[in-house]
């Protein structure tokens, strides 16, 4: 269900061609993780407004990036625009190979050694998760978007886009541990006509969210430990 809210706020500070900076906050709850529960971290949420004043690509964005190190991908969660390319440059003294299953963005880049990297461009909107073909503990997830408006929440779970032109918006949440029906429902329409704007608190539940052990690039279990020196058995098809 999407819920239309029309919110009407005093102005504070005039921004160009009455743009508005929206603002809000979003809590994480029934959650298992204790970053989540023990430290109220309610980071790596994306918002995002979809309508007539979120713009596509403008075709000269520069390239994101997507650090492999320590054998993680930094960041975990990257947030970006239909059209943008993100670089994995790998940053280890040994291997890797990220690739991609999903239907949001189909890619392998195969396996490449320590200082170079690889790139990839994401053509086409949707939720794209991210592994390593040799290290199974290897995740990651790139929200790719129909739209210029969006943020990531900080570990407070506030959020703010500012610039926003006057206009109706759809108002999108992603949040990596929770189902399609539980973020479809709390999409909602806000009409925005500048000034300062605050969205009323957004709540997200992990209730139903069930993580699922994810297979190497060929659909088979990971092997055991890899050989760090050069020998990756499941590259092979």
């Amino acid at each position: 269900m999407t819920w239309l809210w029309r919110i009407c706020f005093s102005v504070m500070i005039a921004t160009p061609l009455g743009a508005a900076s929206l603002t809000g906050r979003v809590e994480v709850r029934n959650s298992k993780d204790p970053a989540v529960n023990k430290k109220k971290d309610y980071s790596g949420v994306v918002v995002w407004l979809e309508g007539a004043g979120a713009p596509v690509h403008p075709g000269d964005a520069p390239h994101a990036r997507m650090l492999q190190k320590d054998k993680m991908f930094t960041p975990h969660l990257l947030a970006i625009q239909a059209g943008d390319t993100v670089d994995f440059p790998n940053l280890d003294p040994i291997f890797h190979n990220a690739f991609s299953n999903y239907d949001g963005k189909v890619f392998d880049v195969g396996l490449y050694p320590p200082g170079s990297s690889r790139s990839v461009r994401f053509t086409r909107p949707g939720v794209v998760r991210v592994f390593c073909n040799i290290h199974a503990n290897m995740s990651a997830v790139i929200v790719v978007l129909n739209s210029s408006r969006f943020a990531l929440t900080g570990k407070d779970g506030a959020f703010t886009m500012e610039d926003v032109p006057p206009g109706e918006y759809t108002l999108h949440v992603f949040h990596e541990r929770a189902t399609a029906p539980t973020l479809d429902a709390i999409t909602r329409r806000i009409s925005v006509s500048g000034g300062a704007f605050n969205v009323p608190a957004i709540a997200i539940s992990e209730t139903g969210y069930l993580p699922v052990p994810h297979k190497d690039k060929f659909g088979r279990d990971y092997t055991a430990a890899p050989d760090e020196h050069g020998i990756y058995p499941a590259t092979r098809k």
